[in-house]
């Protein structure tokens, strides 16, 4: 079988992945919600592990960093205000890094995002990590193209869920995630299958 063209091959956008020390990181959702309990998602302990590194990177290059959390409310797996709403340590944010709060996939929609990436002086490319691939990371990434940003998706920092499809089967984790991926690689964004795809190589000597 043969691939078709993607759109932005079509439309002639950009396929070159961004340096991480030239890009801002948005890290989406790193919450203990999806760690444990109901909403708890396959490959989360690797996505966390990758996300660690790749925001340690970020610090390291001094690219800036924002870090979003979705709250649903008091009593819920999304409870900013308890354990199992707050970001995992291993991803927490360090003094002085902006937290977003959200409550609709799209972290641009409704919150001060787009505010805030102006304050840190954000130039277009933004890399997104976190969870879930298929929804908040995909439609965020959808909302900075829409506004004129080249968002780039990590990979190995995100992870889903299995879900029942429409014809009643069910739908594995890895296969929404590489739908989700491979969407956002057809318009919105670049994809990059790791942490170190992104970060520029030593040169030698």
């Amino acid at each position: 079988m043969t691939p078709s063209p993607t759109l932005r091959d079509v439309i002639g956008l950009p396929q070159e992945l961004p340096r991480l020390g030239d890009s801002t990181l948005i890290m989406i959702d790193f919450q203990n919600t999806y760690r444990t309990g109901v909403m708890r998602l396959d490959e989360a302990e690797q996505a966390v592990a990758a996300g660690a590194r790749l925001l340690a990177a970020a610090r390291a290059a001094g690219a800036p960093v924002v870090h979003v959390v979705n709250d649903g409310g008091e009593g819920t797996p999304y409870d900013i205000r308890a354990e199992i709403g707050a970001i995992s340590g291993e991803v927490a944010p360090a003094e002085g890094e902006k937290v977003v709060v959200k409550q609709f996939p799209d972290a641009f929609h409704a919150t001060d995002l787009e505010d805030a990436l102006k304050d840190l002086g954000a130039g277009g490319d933004l890399v997104i990590a976190g969870f879930m691939t298929h929804m908040c990371v995909l439609f965020t990434a959808q909302g900075a193209f829409h506004r004129g940003y080249r968002p780039t998706v990590v990979a190995e920092a995100t992870a889903t869920r299995s879900l029942t499809a429409p014809d009643g089967t069910v739908l594995p984790s890895d296969t929404l995630a590489a739908a989700s991926l491979t969407t956002v690689a057809d318009l919105f964004g670049t994809v990059a299958r790791t942490v170190d795809d992104l970060v520029a190589p030593t040169p030698a000597g």
